[in-house]
Parts: structure tokens; C-alpha cells; sequence
């Protein structure tokens, strides 16, 4: 278990750390080998996490100098809301760490932003087969019961 586990803001030198969590979480999600993102996604996104005129943020849990995960998060206006939601994009603990409070602490830090900023909501989805995440999210927040439909255009 880690002895300490700290979650800061992504720097720009944790790259070299950041990409395979983040190349974890893809392939989480099949997004591997032929299917992989794009790299200019991954270098795209990579420059608005340090843009301050991108409404995305990146955090990463540490524990010793070694990241143990990541989220990324952003804001967005609501038609139901006049303050901004907060969309928790991207979750992923490294294998080794699951089950060690990695996952529930960046979510708390996201909670922790959001309410700094002002804003009420955040929310996410998860793929229905992501049981071990689902687990958490349970603890952590309440499912809606709404079914996300999406279409490339």
C-alpha cells in the first residue's frame, strides 16, 4: 500500500509518468494497437491541461515521487444550471494501486476543485462492465440511471 498518497496538479514533467497511466486508461476503454487514440489527441489534450484558457484540468495522485493515477476534468455550462457542471472525464489507477484509496482520493480532489470554483455538480460515466469501478462510484456519488447514447458526425 502506498504510505502516502498526495494528489497535485499534472506539471509538465510528469509526462514521462502521465503517458502510460494514460495509455492504461485507454486500453482500459479498447482504445489499443489498431485502435489507438491518435497521437495529436494525446498531444492535444496534453497542451490544454497547461492552456489557462482551457476550462480542462489534470490531476495525479503521487506517493513518493511515483504517479499511482490520473483524472482529467473540465467545465462546461448546463442548460439546467446556471453555475458550470463539472464533467470528471478521465479516471485511471494503475493496477498495482487499485484498491488503495487512489481512485476515491482523485475523485475527492475533483469534488474539492469543482467546490472551490463554485461548482455543484460533477459527474461521469463508466462502461456498465467496469464492476471494480462501479464499486466505488457507488460509495462516492449516486447513479441517475441515465443511458448515454453517442454518434460520431
Amino acid at each position: 500500500m502506498p504510505s502516502v498518497i498526495t494528489v497535485r496538479a499534472l506539471r509538465e514533467s510528469d509526462y514521462p509518468e502521465w503517458l502510460p497511466l494514460w495509455d492504461g486508461y485507454n486500453a482500459f476503454y479498447g482504445r489499443a494497437g489498431p485502435t489507438a487514440l491518435d497521437p495529436e489527441v494525446t498531444a492535444t489534450s496534453w497542451r490544454r491541461f497547461f492552456n489557462p484558457d482551457e476550462p480542462m484540468f489534470a490531476l495525479v495522485a503521487d506517493s513518493g515521487g511515483k504517479l499511482l493515477g490520473l483524472t482529467h476534468y473540465l467545465y462546461h455550462r448546463s442548460t439546467t444550471r446556471i453555475a458550470l457542471t463539472c464533467y470528471l472525464q478521465d479516471l485511471f489507477t494503475a493496477p498495482d494501486a487499485r484498491g488503495q484509496g487512489v481512485g476515491r482520493a482523485l475523485i475527492q480532489a475533483v469534488y474539492a476543485a469543482a467546490k472551490k470554483t463554485g461548482i455543484q455538480r460533477v459527474y461521469w460515466q463508466t462502461h456498465e462492465t467496469n464492476a471494480a469501478g462501479r464499486l466505488l462510484y457507488d460509495k462516492v456519488a449516486k447513479h441517475h440511471g441515465f443511458i448515454v447514447y453517442a454518434h460520431d458526425v
